[in-house]
């Protein structure tokens, strides 16, 4: 994978951190100065990374932004396959396979099963992925928390399996995963009500949004909103099962498991290739 990505992701936090302390948008060229780039330079840096202009870009970045998607791309699920939506949960030519272990066997903490790890680079910095011989099992992005501990965030969703490093067993699922193309396979391990949750955000297509009470009125459960926000950020899927999209009714962005900044990015980068 690009090793480019990590650096691209570098700028863009930066960048969120200077759009969030100007009373105001900034000019091309005063975002350009506050990162020491030339504004020639840190238009090819974005540009490149995410296909927009740093001015376009910006506003995907602002922190209003998640309250117009919600109003402009809000998918409301009970109509998603009526719009030929579900399923979409990728960009481009991705294809998802996805299957979810039974409860009993989850509810074992993993005992039996053999998951391998690996380190990778992401438009979205480093990320930690874990996987079985069925799919991946694990997506964590590292940039806010580091990748000791997201490693072991993961690692303690199934305290009784068995790890081993293994990087080039997942890298094509997880080549898939960032460039869009090919097939990523994916293996669900969790509580029932959690995988009803996730297969809910899987019917939520790149560059919409929906909100947790859509997904708790999806699953039948209109009255469990919290319980499903709880679970949309247990996902140990991330980007794939793409609980990034699930925002406040108020179209706040919420909380999300591996730090806002990367959420914020996400959404960006969706809606950004949505429209270029």
């Amino acid at each position: 994978m690009d090793q480019s990505h990590a650096y691209h992701y570098g700028v863009m936090r930066r960048a969120i951190d200077a759009i969030d302390a100007a009373p105001a948008p900034l000019a091309l060229e005063d975002l350009a100065a506050r990162m020491d780039m030339s504004p020639a330079y840190f238009q090819r840096v974005f540009s490149a990374w995410v296909g927009v202009s740093p001015k376009r870009y910006q506003q995907y970045l602002a922190l209003g932004h998640a309250k117009a998607l919600l109003r402009e791309r809000r998918t409301t699920l009970e109509t998603a396959q009526e719009l030929g939506l579900s399923g979409t949960g990728r960009l481009h030519d991705l294809f998802l396979r996805w299957e979810a272990m039974s409860p009993g066997d989850y509810g074992t903490g993993g005992a039996g099963l053999e998951i391998r790890e690996g380190r990778f680079d992401s438009p979205f910095g480093p990320v930690v992925a874990m996987g079985t011989d069925r799919g991946l099992c694990g997506l964590g992005f590292a940039a806010e928390t580091g990748v000791e501990a997201s490693l072991q965030d993961l690692r303690a969703r199934w305290p009784a399996a068995r790890f081993s490093e293994d990087p080039d067993a997942l890298a094509p699922w997880v080549e898939a995963a960032f460039s869009g193309r090919g097939e990523a396979r994916l293996q669900l391990i969790g509580a029932p009500f959690a995988i009803k949750v996730w297969q809910a955000l899987l019917e939520v297509p790149s560059g919409h949004v929906t909100t947790y009470s859509d997904i708790a009125a999806r699953i039948g459960a209109p009255r469990a909103v919290r319980a499903a926000a709880t679970a949309v950020g247990r996902n140990p899927i991330s980007w794939l099962i793409p609980c990034h999209r699930a925002l406040r009714k108020s179209g706040e962005l919420g909380g999300y498991h591996w730090g806002l900044p990367v959420k914020r990015a996400m959404l960006a980068f969706e809606a950004a290739r949505g429209e270029g």
